[in-house]
């Protein structure tokens, strides 16, 4: 099989192996990749390659599926989280309920889409909380209104705290930036950062939240992991709070990613 198509990482696929990747544009802040070549490596796995598909426009993921005949699945991420939805022939009940999907698989049925982000922000989440200034949070903002914001809105009840989605633009049921008073800002000791916002190579960046009103009784928890400290957990720590970054996350929602694909190999 060759193409000349430019987003495609090889010309040839992989002889006898099965196909595993990532969608998204652009993937310079990819970690997948090197997740899965470590996980390969030490568990001596040879059947399976993992790779980047940098597609420049979502209509392009029925191609790339017909033009990678052994890719058994792939992982979303931004921007396509939900722009992916209609591109697929069926949503299991999780990523139907959260409204977002960051693993396909390709089964005997056609495309069919999960959400492995709840599950490695749950026990990610988890673990952070379980510091003994963590007792009796019950209210969250969560910054942003993208594809793991769903996730994250979908996850929190289950954990008996509820959320309240901050944007720049009013949303229903959620509240903006500039709505952030000393009151708000006091009831909500966890705050979540889901948008792409000091992500690398812009980390000069980060929510227009009020950190003045921040103390060491708040929990920041950040879904980006490059850089390893954004600029939002930055001022948070320089104020006491307790901050988290999204690198557990991901180590979790891959080893999920992986369950997925291979459930019935």
């Amino acid at each position: 099989m060759t193409t000349n198509v430019s987003w495609l990482p090889f010309e040839k696929e992989p002889v006898g192996k099965k196909g595993l990747g990532l969608i998204g544009f652009p993937l310079s802040h990819s970690f997948s990749k090197q997740f899965f070549a470590d996980k390969f490596d030490k568990e001596n796995i040879q059947d399976f390659y993992y790779d980047v598909f940098p597609i420049p426009d979502i209509s392009l993921l029925p191609e790339l599926f017909n033009m990678y005949p052994n890719l058994l699945g792939v992982n979303v991420t931004i921007p396509y989280k939900k722009a992916v939805i209609p591109y697929l022939d069926d949503l299991n009940e999780e990523a139907a309920a959260v409204g977002a999907v960051n693993v396909i698989k390709r089964t005997q049925m056609g495309l069919v889409g999960y959400n492995s982000d709840v599950f490695g922000f749950g026990g990610s989440l988890n673990k952070f909380l379980q510091h003994k200034d963590a007792s009796m949070i019950n209210n969250a903002l969560v910054l942003g209104n993208g594809g793991a914001a769903k996730a994250v809105l979908y996850q929190l009840p289950k954990m008996g705290i509820l959320p309240t989605l901050v944007s720049r633009s009013p949303a229903p049921d959620g509240i903006t930036y500039d709505d952030l008073t000393p009151d708000i800002m006091n009831l909500n000791r966890l705050i979540i950062q889901t948008t792409p916002l000091g992500m690398s190579p812009h980390v000069d960046e980060s929510p227009a939240i009020p950190y003045s009103l921040l103390t060491p009784r708040h929990f920041l928890y950040d879904l980006i992991y490059n850089p390893e400290e954004t600029l939002f957990l930055k001022q948070g720590k320089a104020r006491g709070a307790k901050t988290c970054n999204g690198h557990e996350m991901l180590v979790l929602q891959a080893i999920k990613s992986w369950d997925i694909w291979t459930s019935d190999l």
